[in-house]
């Protein structure tokens, strides 16, 4: 069967990798072991939100061995990182939107508090959801966001390198 065109295409192989994930029978969890990744990294991998590297190509194949040459092809070109504003719909994501809108601003204020005046990256950023037993013996979800902190920078032209030998 032959890839779709433009619009449809990421839809498309991202079907094509989950159902290949689906017909291993392995959990995130058990792939990202496999392959020294993040549970959440390999989500990505197969929702097309992120770019397989060359070095880690022959772990994931041997994790998941239904990945065609074409599936391993298209999972190593710069994926389109987009976002389906009705994915907010979904009460999972819903909730988690929610906490960030709650927390956001206190969360903030402690990275300026103990960095300064900066920001958490998204793109040097490491993420894993994990599940432990909450004091009550009742399941609890851990979500670990680990980015690399971003100073803001004063703007001041002696360091403007489009100024630099005018």
């Amino acid at each position: 069967m032959a890839a779709p065109s433009n619009a449809n295409t990421k839809a498309y192989f991202a079907a094509e990798l989950l159902a290949v994930k689906q017909k291993s029978g392995k959990s995130y969890g058990q792939i990202a072991e496999e392959t020294g990744l993040t549970n959440v990294y390999v989500a990505q991998l197969l929702r097309r939100q992120a770019q397989l590297k060359p070095s880690t190509a022959p772990k994931l194949r041997a994790s998941l061995p239904g990945l065609t040459d074409v599936l391993i092809h298209e999972m190593m070109q710069p994926p389109l990182r987009s976002y389906d504003p009705n994915i907010i719909q979904d009460p999972t994501i819903y909730r988690l939107n929610e906490a960030v809108m709650h927390f956001g601003e206190s969360i903030k204020e402690i990275i300026n508090e103990d960095f300064g005046d900066g920001i958490m990256s998204a793109i040097d950023f490491y993420c894993s959801v994990d599940k432990v037993k909450g004091v009550d013996g009742k399941d609890r979800v851990v979500l670990t966001l680990d980015g690399k902190y971003l100073p803001h920078s004063e703007q001041t032209t002696e360091n403007m390198v489009s100024k630099l030998g005018k």
